[in-house]
């Protein structure tokens, strides 16, 4: 691993959003970062749903996730939802890693802040992952690594999926904007004038990826 590669750990928690967190670890691979990737049980249910897969188990490797990637592509939903593939430099993409971890793991590196995790993406957030956060509770290892990007002054950027947003919703996304978390709504926006449900998706990963710097090509910006 080279002493320059970007580590960002990615959390998959039980919002409607599977697509959004595939795309993205698709994404961040690409561009030679090592991921740590917890998935909550929750977010097994919504994956069998949406694109009719089982996320990989604890111990999957960047292979096993690209493979999936793949199969959604190819698949019925890849051709509604008409993801673009995007340039990739072969060299850069070669370096990226990935490791899995269990939900229960509090061994992962991601787990204390000597780890030098320069991120972490929970991508799509539920609301009582959100909660969970913003109540500092570390029952598990997506809370904990949140908790310790808070802590440490890390970027920690939170992707809801929830509408229409109750008053508690709302504080606890006020409480941890106030310490630190970027909100980052699944929002997408238009006057990029997407050709399919893949572009949309693409609008919100790119996103992300500018806030944790790291390059991508997937959409022109405003004013291109």
């Amino acid at each position: 691993m080279s002493n320059t590669q970007k580590q960002v750990v990615v959390a998959v928690t039980g919002a409607s959003g599977a697509a959004y967190s595939l795309r993205l670890v698709e994404t961040l691979l690409n561009a030679g970062c090592l991921l740590h990737v917890v998935i909550s049980n929750a977010a097994r249910q919504v994956f069998a749903q949406e694109v009719g897969l089982t996320p990989p188990s604890a111990g999957a490797e960047a292979k096993d996730w690209l493979t999936m990637m793949d199969q959604v592509r190819s698949g019925s939903h890849g051709q509604d939802w008409r993801f673009q593939d995007t340039p990739v430099d072969p060299a850069v993409a070669s370096a990226g890693r990935l490791r899995q971890y269990g939900l229960s793991d509090f061994n992962a590196s991601a787990a204390s802040g000597s780890a030098q995790v320069e991120g972490m993406v929970v991508c799509p957030c539920s609301m009582g992952t959100l909660a969970a956060i913003a109540n500092g509770a570390s029952s598990n290892l997506i809370h904990r690594a949140a908790d310790v990007q808070l802590k440490e002054r890390r970027p920690l950027i939170l992707v809801p999926r929830e509408t229409p947003l109750g008053l508690i919703q709302l504080e606890n996304m006020v409480r941890l904007g106030r310490s630190g978390a970027t909100i980052m709504p699944a929002m997408p926006g238009f006057y990029h004038e997407p050709q399919g449900m893949g572009d949309l998706v693409d609008f919100i990963v790119a996103r992300i990826c500018d806030h944790l710097h790291v390059p991508h090509s997937l959409g022109r910006r405003w004013g291109s």
